[in-house]
């Protein structure tokens, strides 16, 4: 008793066809995990940033400086950011936003840029 089956003409090349069709897919799917990983990093960053302009204005540093501890703490682009600083009941609050650019191609396309915001406080020493 054989078991092996011939392989018909109709059937070969159903594989390849069935890989192109999916292909596309698979890929735009990869595209869209890579984007969500980019703004979840760039999240994570903001707030980093934020943290760290809280920080430097807990110990009295000026607007400036505490501009530049976000900006350098982040390693985000310096014109996609903006600094808020407020002071209120001994305790200083940092809110730092970020335009996130959704560059991944196909994906970011199909997605507006991404405003990401970040607030840290920490009371005045």
């Amino acid at each position: 008793m054989v078991w092996a089956t011939a392989k018909t003409g109709r059937d070969s090349g159903q594989a390849t066809v069935e890989l192109a069709l999916l292909l596309p897919f698979f890929a735009l799917l990869l595209l869209a995990i890579i984007q969500v990983g980019l703004v979840v990093h760039a999240r994570v960053m903001v707030t980093h940033a934020a943290r760290e302009g809280a920080r430097a204005a807990a110990v009295g540093a000026t607007d400036a400086e505490i501009r530049r501890a976000v900006a350098v703490a982040g390693d985000l682009p310096v014109h996609r950011l903006r600094v808020e600083i407020s002071q209120s009941n001994g305790a200083v609050v940092v809110s730092v936003f970020y335009v996130d650019p959704t560059s991944v191609p196909l994906v970011g396309a199909m997605l507006r840029d991404l405003e990401l915001v970040g607030t840290a406080s920490m009371r005045l020493e």
